[in-house]
């Protein structure tokens, strides 16, 4: 089965702005190059620490639309701030499970559940509507590249 990439976000550091790219090389156990996961794995290898679960995160489009439909809302999907918008994907299914995202393969490791943070820049709905919805944590175990239109395979 497959589903696509539609849209990929990195940000620079925790809370900063995100920015949209359309291609992405993705480094096993550390995140999108230029990211904020990928600067939080490379600090804590180097420190010694234990590096995060959370190489990149992921959301279905679909549950977004759904969420700005039923808020009467227009809200970019980079101001959820997961790094990869999927299309056709059903992201809950893939905790514990292996999948390629472009050349790259990688494993979810748990529900990217909402936060206050996210509830008090981007909608105070988001707790409690997109609970189980707001997307998927992995961990990349094999290098690749991924683009805007790429192919998810699961």
């Amino acid at each position: 089965m497959s589903g696509k990439v539609e849209r990929i976000y990195v940000a620079d550091n925790r809370r900063e702005t995100v920015t949209r790219i359309e291609t992405a090389k993705l480094e096993s156990g550390k995140g999108i190059v230029g990211d904020r996961y990928h600067s939080r794995s490379v600090q804590s290898r180097t420190t010694g620490s234990v590096p995060p679960i959370n190489n990149i995160s992921l959301i279905a489009g679909e549950e977004l639309d759904a969420f700005l439909g039923r808020n009467d809302a227009e809200i970019d999907y980079g101001d959820f701030r997961r790094n990869i918008i999927t299309r056709g994907v059903d992201l809950n299914s893939l905790v514990g499970k292996q999948f390629s995202l472009g050349t790259a393969l990688c494993v979810g490791t748990e529900l990217c559940e909402p936060c206050a943070f996210l509830a008090a820049t981007v909608h105070r709905a988001v707790l409690a509507e997109l609970l189980h919805k707001a997307g998927l944590r992995a961990v990349i175990i094999e290098d690749g590249e991924v683009e805007a239109g790429g192919e998810i395979r699961f």
